[in-house]
């Protein structure tokens, strides 16, 4: 169950729109098509039926029976959907309401690529233009996905100023669109961004939580004690929290990059159109974020996650390079997986957790990552 959508795109004093007027006709056409498309039967079996039949849903629950000895650990496996991370579930979903809008072209950010490769994935899958943007050092990191981007038929465009990661990127493809918006549409990859982004991202993504909470009422007749997901703008752990949110007894727990926790040392401020907690000085001025995971390495986070934070539903820590690249190595070392470096950071808290019966969304796999853990 996730949280009502929000009144006016708020939850609480968070979200919003803070965007230049000639966007706001934009805005209002997708809200529109939004709430029409979450009303229509056809729409909701057409995303259904694509995220079975091309995505590969549902994902399973894998049982970790060695990373975390005295815990049951589940791993919900968005790692093994089509494209190699949750990121496909956001992206049909957006590509569907582009067609309905008539709109015949995407534009996209990316960070660790893995919405950038889902982005160029649908664009292919529906037949539209699509071109992304990605700083050049995130390029860098993550060659294997600017490399299927393209084969995918999507033009990358690198982004060369600031910290040249993702939070440039996002900078420019909103400049895009807004240039373009009468023939193009935003596909967000996270659940930031201005209303009604935050909503269309979390219920695009909330398969993930009502899986895996049949799952583990399946598997071990009881819900879990801790539902676990990295954060960085946060569509993955939305996800996961929408199906346990309603369920006092779960504790929801986030785990952002150490050098990007604008949750755990930020303050309410705004940034790519809506109003959340970011890293910024007293000025307000953005402040750089680090991590070695491309994906989290990001100033902000959803609003939704600022509001959770702040009511106390749900708790957010944080982990550093040195330990997500840990847990990177000991989940393949013990159960044969290797995950990508963002639910790494999820990982890394596991055994520490006061609980027994664990889910963690294993966002993605890591291919991707090979390259910059095996440098460490």
């Amino acid at each position: 169950m996730s949280l009502p959508a929000p009144a006016k795109g708020l939850y609480g004093v968070y979200g919003g729109r803070y965007v230049p007027e000639t966007l706001v006709p934009a805005l209002d056409e997708l809200e529109a098509a939004w709430r029409l498309a979450a009303r229509d039967e056809a729409f909701r079996a057409e995303l259904a039926g694509l995220g079975e039949s091309y995505g590969g849903r549902p994902t399973p629950v894998t049982l970790a029976e060695r990373f975390a000895p005295g815990k049951r650990l589940y791993l919900k496996r968005e790692d093994l959907l089509h494209t190699g991370s949750h990121k496909l579930n956001n992206a049909l979903g957006q590509a569907l309401l582009a067609r309905r809008l008539g709109k015949r072209r995407l534009v996209a950010e990316t960070g660790a690529g893995q919405h950038g490769v889902a982005t160029a994935t649908v664009a292919a899958r529906f037949g539209l233009e699509c071109v992304v943007y990605m700083g050049s050092e995130d390029m860098r990191r993550q060659r294997p996905n600017v490399e299927r981007m393209g084969l995918l038929g999507a033009e990358v465009r690198p982004v060369e100023f600031g910290t040249r990661t993702l939070k440039e990127a996002t900078s420019e493809a909103i400049r895009d669109w807004i240039a373009t918006v009468e023939t193009t549409h935003y596909l967000i990859g996270s659940c930031v961004g201005p209303h009604p982004y935050p909503e269309i991202v979390r219920e695009l993504q909330a398969v993930i939580g009502r899986e895996a909470r049949a799952q583990l009422l399946a598997a071990e007749g009881r819900l879990p004690d801790a539902a676990v997901a990295c954060v960085g703008g946060g569509s993955n752990a939305i996800g996961l929290f929408a199906g346990f949110v309603a369920d006092a007894d779960v504790r929801l727990v986030g785990v952002e990059a150490a050098g990007a926790a604008s949750l755990g040392a930020g303050r309410p401020g705004v940034l790519h159109g809506a109003r959340s907690s970011l890293l910024a000085d007293s000025d307000g001025q953005i402040l750089d974020a680090h991590s070695i995971s491309a994906g989290l390495d990001y100033p902000g986070v959803g609003p939704e996650h600022a509001f959770l934070r702040d009511s106390g539903r749900a708790e957010y820590v944080a982990a550093s390079d040195e330990e997500a690249v840990a847990a990177f190595r000991h989940l393949a070392r013990t159960e044969g997986i290797v995950p990508a470096l963002e639910p790494a950071h999820a990982l890394a808290r596991v055994a520490e957790l006061d609980a027994e019966l664990i889910v963690v969304c294993l966002s993605g796999r890591g291919d991707k990552d090979l390259a910059e853990v095996l440098a460490q």
